[in-house]
């Protein structure tokens, strides 16, 4: 038990001789962090619709309620139009509606559909570099995919929830995130570099490791004797009785 208290002092004591060293490395790479949100990372900016799934039969039969058979039929047709608002017909269709100059893959790409967890929400999302573009790439497709439907499967059972505005703030940078992951990082090469300087450093710096490693008591030791300080105090002395 002695030992390992002797132990956890020598490694407290080993960390706490190098903490200068280890705020250094924490602040060099929470500055790098910093740096790399800032100057390497483009802004992307996101923006999203929701479209709920009801009322298949309320138009054509004059109904105000939505029937069982139709939560049933939306619950197995979420996943199919998830699918649906990314095919071919309807990326092309928005980018000549909007008239924008980008491929389908890069819109498709740019593009992520998501449905709520046992609900008929379903969520479509648009990432680009241009909120404006954001927000009406979403809209359109919402407008484009429910007209499809419509078309394909003779039901109007897509309605929009919420509309897609436009966002001010970049989804992909938060500098607050990365500071603390690159200090982080920063933490644990610190402690690893503290570590290995520890076990490459075989010089014996007190008693207490000497009988340790010997096995012996130590019954004297030599001081540490500076000539150059000795010579500047006997000058200083010499100095004064001259006076």
């Amino acid at each position: 038990m002695k030992d390992e208290e002797i132990d956890l002092k020598e490694i407290f004591l080993m960390f706490w001789k190098k903490k200068l060293e280890i705020i250094l490395i924490i602040a060099i790479f929470a500055i790098i962090g910093y740096i790399y949100t800032m100057a390497f990372t483009s802004p992307m900016y996101t923006s999203s619709t929701t479209l709920v799934l009801a009322g298949t039969n309320s138009e054509q039969e004059g109904e105000s309620s939505i029937t069982t058979n139709d939560l049933t039929l939306n619950s197995k047709l979420v996943s199919t139009y998830s699918q649906l608002v990314k095919s071919n017909k309807v990326v092309r269709q928005v980018i000549s509606n909007l008239g924008i100059n980008i491929s389908e893959s890069t819109l498709r790409n740019n593009i992520s559909v998501s449905s709520v967890s046992d609900t008929e929400l379903i969520k479509i999302t648009v990432k680009t570099d241009n909120p404006k573009y954001s927000a009406d790439i979403a809209n359109e497709t919402a407008k484009v995919f429910t007209s499809e439907v419509a078309e394909i499967y003779n039901i109007n059972n897509v309605h929009v929830v919420d509309v897609a505005e436009e966002s001010s703030v970049p989804s992909n940078i938060d500098h607050k995130k990365d500071i603390i992951m690159f200090a982080a990082i920063g933490v644990v090469i610190a402690f690893a570099y503290v570590i290995i300087a520890g076990m490459l450093d075989t010089t014996v710096k007190t008693e207490e490791e000497i009988e340790r490693l010997v096995n012996l008591p130590v019954l004297a030791s030599i001081p540490i004797y500076d000539v150059a300080e000795s010579k500047k105090n006997r000058r200083k002395k010499g100095g004064k009785r001259r006076r």
